[in-house]
């Protein structure tokens, strides 16, 4: 018994070993390359600003064992060898289907990683690996594929404006923080003077930087101001690159019972208009005293300039006190129609002096603005 169990013992190495090369085998079992590349032909030409995607496809290859093989798809700059790819992506279903389906968006981002600047068309080359195990082959043929790039960039989750041109000045901890108004855009109300300003995603000096060139975002770069200071509103969309500057030429308060603009504001900085000390007083009507209100800037752009409204959020309102919510105080878009969507004094306010301010910038939740009776 005691010299079978010493045979068993002195044979339970040898078992090892064979089972580990086994596993060895079959981790590295043969695999095929990829012999030919069936799509996008050579040379195909993909606009990135469209909405859609790329199917690339392949000719299968061979695993030893006849087992599953997988793929990857790989990209490289033009002149490359993929020794050291831009991209590599696995196939469609998780690496095993011989295709893939790549959106114009992560093409797009190839694109960027190659160094093609938007707006620009550039070249890209791709070609497969199959790979079983640790056993991995390149496709010993590539195709080239020519991208034009849309104008955009990606979405920065925040954004800042700095430079001697702007309120901020140039140290970049002071940044101004632009307002995120959708899931690409950014806007900001501020003044800008003579000198250069520059949009960066955070408050650091490495943050990736923007700058406006006439109607476009561009990236890397600053933009000089050299007229005298104004207010502007910059609108800044990410999707398209695109920017729509505006000049706040004047910010007044409309009184619909006397049909009349009680009095102007006077920008102060930060996104915020003042009206100091001015005198208000309601209307007597055969029902009461009236008391409502609403805002107009006159705005121009591209040398055209209009009339903006804001606004409350309901067409009517009921004075506000000490128990009203901040809601009741935001201002948004509204048309230029007489009475609606007009806020209204407190009652405080019938008789007294009072400030008034108007704040449209990152602090505050919405757009709002504020009453302070003397």
């Amino acid at each position: 018994m005691k010299t079978t169990l010493l045979k068993l013992f002195l044979l339970l190495p040898v078992f090892l070993y064979v089972s580990c090369d086994d596993e060895e085998s079959f981790t590295l079992a043969e695999v095929s390359e990829v012999a030919d590349l069936y799509a996008p032909e050579d040379n195909r030409y993909f606009n990135l600003g469209a909405q859609g995607s790329a199917l690339f496809e392949w000719q299968a290859a061979k695993a030893a064992d006849n087992g599953v093989v997988l793929y990857d798809v790989v990209f490289d700059e033009e002149g490359g060898d993929f020794s050291d790819p831009l991209y590599v992506v696995a196939s469609d279903g998780r690496g095993f289907e011989n295709q893939l389906t790549l959106s114009f968006t992560e093409l797009n981002q190839i694109a960027t990683l190659a160094g093609i600047e938007s707006e620009s068309t550039g070249r890209l080359i791709w070609t497969v690996w199959s790979s079983k195990g640790l056993n991995v082959k390149q496709s010993s043929v590539f195709r080239t594929i020519e991208v034009e790039r849309p104008g955009g960039f990606p979405t920065p989750d925040e954004l800042f404006l700095y430079g001697s041109a702007t309120e901020a000045g140039e140290d970049i901890n002071a940044a101004l923080p632009l307002v995120k108004t959708g899931a690409n855009s950014y806007e900001i109300y501020t003044s800008l003077q003579p000198g250069t300003y520059r949009f960066a995603t955070r408050r650091a000096d490495n943050a990736e930087t923007y700058y406006i060139d006439g109607e476009k975002l561009r990236a890397d770069g600053e933009t000089t101001v050299t007229d005298e200071e104004q207010v502007y509103r910059l609108r800044l969309d990410f999707s398209d690159g695109s920017v729509t500057m505006a000049t706040i030429d004047m910010v007044e308060i409309w009184f619909p019972p006397r049909g009349e603009y009680l009095f102007a504001f006077d920008y102060v900085g930060n996104g915020t208009w003042q009206a100091a000390d001015e005198l208000i007083e309601f209307k007597e009507e055969s029902w009461g005293r009236d008391e409502r209100y609403k805002f107009k800037f006159t705005v121009t752009s591209d040398g055209n300039t209009s009339e903006e409204w804001y606004g409350s959020t309901n067409a009517d309102n009921q004075r506000p006190d000490a128990n009203t919510g901040e809601s009741y105080w935001y201002m948004v878009p509204v048309s230029d129609d007489y009475w609606a969507n007009s806020f209204k004094f407190p009652t405080e306010a019938d008789g007294a002096t009072a400030t008034m301010e108007i704040i449209f910038n990152g602090e505050v939740p919405e757009y709002t603005h504020r009453i302070i009776v003397e």
